[in-house]
């Protein structure tokens, strides 16, 4: 048995949207809620910003955003877009002209700024270039860069404020006959974000991009991006997220899927769990998955491990994971396969044992699947 197998009282019934195209990957309706990230690098140092992207892509990353704040980032995208994998979307903050340049250079998403981009008209240029070179577009609110007139009238950045911001734009857009967009709210303050989240949900169809902005560090960032996102993705909001953190954009993606694993919502590479270790384990708990994490980065097949140092809640454990290793006595423990006990593995081959179990598994799974998807074509 597999932590895959659906329970009624696991299921969270999204919000349903709108679904539109981002490049060659659907966003909103019923497809998977997509990873997003985005580079750190100056994008005209065009080989560390592909080299960034592709490790972000290898990494899951469905979607990579990119800055382009002058005429030559627009230049570099277009090399950038011929050299990478996933579709790009670019950062469009304060001049309209790198939204066309963008979409001319081949970019699959404009991110455009209500606050910074400038009046209708701007925005109405935006549109058609995004219009005639198969764009669609992302409008980003965002609480640190409201429009004057929202601040003038509620007095500060609010949820209501960063909605009013939103619908505006939308309207923008669907006055021009556009159609193609999501939309996001963000905001550092996880309430301020969550209460903004959850009025657009109500006022619109639209995909949302989730994010908690400049949420910090990797440790703090990472938390209250949990806390923001989980609790938003718990309620059935989100089209595709994005986490916000003072590090690697690779850990951007890793805390993604790890949020969406954790709520049932997307399944990649393998889950692996592991109790905090005690006096009781019976081998290094830490160290061991430690190591196993690392070792297993390469496999992208959901599925699952359980490395539990003992006989307390392991055989529980591994009772719902695809392989387990539970912690005994006398240097070994016992392996599980398919929730099952399989045989016993000493503690100082269990990684390379354990790593040859979930390589072999992944293979069946993989098998299986195209067995399943050859019989339903």
């Amino acid at each position: 048995m597999s932590l895959n197998h659906i329970r009624p009282w696991r299921n969270i019934y999204r919000r349903t949207s709108r679904q539109i195209m981002v490049g060659s990957v659907p966003v909103g309706g019923d497809a998977p809620i997509t990873v997003q990230t985005m580079t750190n690098t100056l994008t005209t140092d065009v080989k560390a910003t592909i080299e960034q992207v592709q490790r972000a892509a290898e990494a899951g990353a469905d979607i990579v955003r990119i800055s382009v704040p002058d005429e030559a980032s627009s230049r570099a995208l277009r090399e950038i877009v011929r050299n990478v994998s996933v579709p790009i979307v670019a950062d469009i903050h304060f001049h309209y002209k790198r939204g066309i340049e963008a979409a001319e250079a081949g970019a699959a998403c404009l991110r455009i700024n209500p606050g910074n981009i400038g009046d209708a008209a701007r925005v109405k240029e935006v549109i058609k270039a995004a219009r005639d070179h198969n764009c669609s577009i992302r409008i980003g609110v965002n609480a640190g860069s409201l429009e004057k007139h929202l601040l003038d009238k509620y007095g500060e950045p609010t949820p209501d404020a960063m909605v009013e911001s939103g619908l505006d734009h939308i309207k923008i857009l669907q006055d021009n006959d556009f159609h193609e967009f999501k939309i996001s709210c963000k905001a550092s303050d996880v309430f301020m974000a969550a209460a903004a989240y959850q009025k657009l949900a109500e006022a619109t169809d639209a995909p949302i991009h989730l994010g908690i902005t400049e949420a910090g560090g990797l440790t703090s960032g990472t938390i209250k991006s949990a806390i923001g996102l989980g609790n938003l993705l718990w309620m059935g909001i989100g089209d595709t997220i994005r986490v916000s953190l003072s590090a690697d954009p690779v850990e951007e993606v890793k805390v993604g899927f790890e949020i969406l694993k954790s709520l049932g919502l997307r399944h990649r590479g393998v889950n692996i769990i592991s109790c905090p270790s005690c006096a009781r384990q019976g081998f290094d708990v830490i160290k061991t998955v430690e190591t196993l994490e690392k070792r297993l980065e390469h496999i992208k097949t959901p599925m699952s491990l359980s490395i539990i140092g003992c006989v307390v809640n392991g055989p529980g454990e591994a009772l719902m994971t695809d392989v387990g290793f539970t912690g005994g006595g006398a240097g070994s423990g016992m392996v599980y396969l398919a929730g099952k006990q399989a045989h016993k593995m000493s503690n100082d081959r269990m990684v390379e044992h354990i790593v040859e179990e979930v390589e072999k598994k992944a293979a069946e799974i993989e098998a299986r699947m195209a067995a399943e998807a050859a019989a339903a074509e």
